[in-house]
């Protein structure tokens, strides 16, 4: 029978080593030994930063969240001891491990066992040469390079060994382990909802010696290679059970893309499929039912049970309706929740289980259904905990951003490893080809034709689910690329990244008038959040107010398009993007409803708990928003309950009933020091407001640095600043003809590299016609500001102060 070990302790780490892929077992034995002696004065390959420690582990848990984009990125040394003890003699022994970013070469005994290319998923190495002492070095590589994913994306491509690491020791004759980090078995239930009945397909693959299987002299012996298929009710009690003999139906498997396995030396690779029909299955119905199922198959030898494997799935019916949204099992099921990265403070993606589970509970608690798990593969226990609880999942692979024509192979081989490692389970229901990938232009020829070639794949391994893509909003809606996939997303930003929220709900009707027939999503929308406040929020202040009236208007967008087959808000967590230098913290993303280190929900979290949870509640907004200088301020409540109560010190000051859409709003009085209570049946919240003669200046946002603050930017009144939005600007002439001419200069800016680049520039603003409506709602400090994201040398202080002093002399349009 195989036996799992996870070897996470005791592990040596170094930064700055050189060469160590040259070091011999008595070297490092000796040190090791030296090391036991004097702690911490391991000297090894020209270096004595050596630690010890555990994985999971990575090393840019500090630098790679602070900001400036200069997190370490290159090779790092894991080196371990594996003693003897640790491996079966009589068994063959693998080493997993689940995740190394972002390439990983693994050396046994001075000799180099494999290389793998890819961050996110699971791959084994087969171990021999065994003595006493054994040294094992990992490699851990996240430096930049042009053909492995990702390489521009909008977070931190954290480095090291950040997820288990097992020793595997199976029998000689086992369940394969040579074949893309996949399980070794495969379960594909088909459900007729008109018969009620599931018709359950089990598919093992096993790898056996030669001397078992080959040619007639070992017929007898054939005869006792068994496979037995065992099906469990969640509870445990068997369902129903069936065994297949080698010579009646184990069968070599061919050599192609669905059943190719890499076996070495004298081993032949053969399958069995074992077929069940439940009747009245109990079916995988989501949040409400997330009813489980187990397969276990058993490989027998000579009467003895060589090898074992269990699995989790679901029975269940998906359908995309491209006018009713996402169905599961025959029923409107609309799809609404989050996306989520994997990353912690100071931990990076070496998350703990616990780490997991209370992601997943915050999840719940806001009432989602579903998660679009970006940009990569995440754990496996992640999406074990997804089945669990019932959430629909979008799995994609990190094909990102920009398209490398040196990168096509490893985004084959990436999405081989996430289908074959990740059929089984139910949550899944899409496999996404890529993400953001047109932000250079949707028309590049390798760009189209490695999305072909991913969609094939992708329905030639797994027939049962669609493919999908998060296309980004300059890409057109005609372009061919956003018709490849079955189903397709839209990552939109109206009212944050320019635009105003209003034009969400036209933009998408227009993709159903134009394509009837393609189902439509939102893949992501959302906007920052820190710790700032304010009475009149508006686009780019990054206070919670804001970001909670921008929910509360796609809330409402959403639920009157039931058509939007799935909408994941960006994000669930804030998370770490180390080139960001936004909002006033750096190295950030905080787009989350919960921030980094998961502690405090912003108050956008309760709008979507009070929109789609059915547990019982009632939020007061703006509770870090004490001192205010109104005479009547606005609070704004959440709550899934029928009727609200306020009061102020004790005493009641209206009663709301809930209209269409749970949120609350009411004028209250701003005089002295208030507390504010609200009550909701048997529920109730409270809040202090402070009445303050001037705002106190901790609630708005100061930026360091080269930085334009508010305060240093005057704004007349009835004439233009930066302050105001593009499209105001526009109303007047005299502002029309300015932005011409500092729009002119900022491009000869970047003409200046050449005619190659005017020519795609201009070929570019072409393609993103959609660009010119979310413009316009843009501020002109906002937008120039963000000139460095077009590839325009970004201006300095004082040239956007002159912008100002000139906008200042133009009288507003009426």
């Amino acid at each position: 029978m195989r036996q799992v070990k996870v070897i996470n302790n005791n592990w040596y780490f170094s930064k700055t080593a050189k060469g160590v892929e040259k070091a011999t077992l008595k070297e490092f034995t000796e040190d090791a030994q030296a090391l036991l002696t004097y702690p911490g004065g391991l000297v090894f390959y020209g270096c004595s930063d050596w630690t010890e420690l555990n994985v999971p582990h990575t090393w840019n848990g500090i630098d790679g969240q602070d900001g400036g984009n200069d997190y370490h990125r290159g090779v790092c040394y894991y080196l371990k001891n594996i003693t003897e003890d640790l491996l079966e003699k009589d068994k063959i022994n693998y080493l997993e491990f689940d995740g190394v970013n972002s390439s990983a070469s693994v050396y046994w005994n001075g000799k180099k066992k494999t290389v793998h290319q890819g961050g996110y998923s699971t791959f084994r190495v087969k171990i021999e040469d065994i003595q006493e002492n054994n040294l094992l070095i990992v490699a851990a590589d996240n430096a930049p390079n042009d053909f492995v994913y990702p390489q521009n994306a909008d977070f931190t491509f954290y480095g090291g060994i950040y997820r288990d690491v097992k020793i595997v020791s199976v029998d000689k004759n086992h369940f394969v382990m040579d074949f893309w980090g996949a399980p070794g078995i495969k379960v594909t239930p088909i459900v007729d909802l008109g018969k009620n009945q599931a018709v359950v397909t089990v598919e093992s693959f096993v790898d056996l010696e030669e001397k078992i299987s080959a040619g007639t002299k070992n017929q007898e012996a054939e005869k006792n290679i068994k496979v037995k298929t065992t099906i469990l009710a969640q509870n445990g009690t068997v369902i129903a059970e069936k065994v297949k003999v080698n010579k009646e139906s184990l069968k070599a498997e061919k050599a192609d893309d669905n059943t190719v396995f890499q076996n070495a030396g004298n081993r032949k690779t053969k399958a069995a499929k074992a077929e069940f029909v439940i009747d009245t299955p109990h079916l995988w119905n989501g949040v409400e039912d997330p009813y489980l199922y187990t397969a276990k198959v058993e490989l027998i030898v000579n009467d003895e049970v060589c090898d074992q494997l269990e699995t989790r799935f679901g029975c269940r019916t998906c359908e995309f309706d491209p006018d009713k949204g996402f169905i599961l099992n025959g029923k409107s099921y609309p799809l609404r929740g989050v996306s989520r990265h994997q990353d912690r403070p100071e931990v990076g993606n070496a998350l703990t289980k616990g780490m997991h589970d209370e992601d997943i509970a915050l999840i719940l608690e806001m009432g989602a259904n579903t998660i679009r798990l970006a940009h990569y593969q995440h754990a496996q226990y992640f999406y074990d905990l997804c089945d669990e609880k019932g959430l629909v999942v979008w799995a994609e692979i990190p094909y990102i951003t920009t398209h490398m024509p040196k990168g096509r192979e490893n985004t084959i081989t990436q999405m081989k490893e996430l289908i074959h490692q990740n059929y089984n389970h139910p949550c899944i229901v899409t496999w996404g080809l890529s993400n953001e990938i047109t932000a250079n232009g949707a028309r590049e020829k390798t760009l189209l034709e490695n999305h072909y070639t991913l969609n094939q794949l992708v329905h030639k391994l797994d027939p049962t689910r669609p493919t999908t893509m998060a296309v980004i909003t300059m890409c057109g809606k005609e372009e061919e690329i956003v018709h490849i996939s079955d189903i397709v997303s839209y990552n939109h930003y109206f009212g944050w990244y320019g635009g105003n929220v209003s034009m969400y709900g036209p933009w998408f009707d227009e993709f159903h008038k134009k394509y009837p027939k393609k189902s439509i999503g939102i893949s992501e929308y959302g906007c920052e959040a820190l710790d700032w406040h304010t009475s009149e929020p508006v686009q780019g202040d990054y206070t919670e107010e804001y970001q909670a009236y921008y929910h509360e208007e796609l809330i409402k967008m959403i639920d009157e398009r039931p058509y939007l087959w799935a909408t994941h808000v960006w994000n669930m967590f804030d998370f770490a993007a180390d080139a960001r230098a936004e909002g006033g913290e750096n190295g950030m993303n905080h787009k989350g409803l919960v921030t980094f280190d998961r502690k405090y929900k912003k108050d956008a979290f309760y709008a979507y708990k009070a929109w789609l949870s059915k547990e019982p509640f009632v939020h007061i907004c703006g509770k870090k928003y004490v001192d205010r200088v109104e005479d009547v301020t606005k609070v704004t409540v959440y709550s899934n309950l029928p009727e609200v109560e306020l009061f102020v010190n004790g005493t009641l000051v209206e009663k709301q009933m809930k209209g269409k859409y749970p949120f609350f709003y009411f004028n209250v009085k701003n005089e002295g020091e208030s507390v504010v209570t609200v009550h909701a049946g048997e529920y109730q919240d409270e809040s202090f407001i402070r009445k303050v003669e001037k705002f106190n200046e901790d609630y708005r946002m100061k930026e360091e640095g080269e930085v334009l603050n508010w305060f240093e930017i005057t704004a007349p009144a009835g004439y233009y600043s930066i302050n105001d939005s593009i499209g105001d600007i526009m109303k007047s002439v005299k502002g029309t003809l300015l932005l011409g001419v500092i729009l002119k200069s900022m491009l000869s800016k970047r003409e200046s590299n050449g005619k190659k680049e005017k020519k795609a520039s201009e070929n570019q603003i072409k393609l993103n016609k959609n660009i010119i409506l979310m413009v316009q709602g843009f501020t002109v400090k906002r937008a120039l500001s963000m000139a460095g994201m077009m590839g325009i040398k970004p201006l300095s202080k004082e040239e956007m102060l002159e912008i100002n002093r000139k906008l200042n002399r133009i009288e507003k349009k009426k």
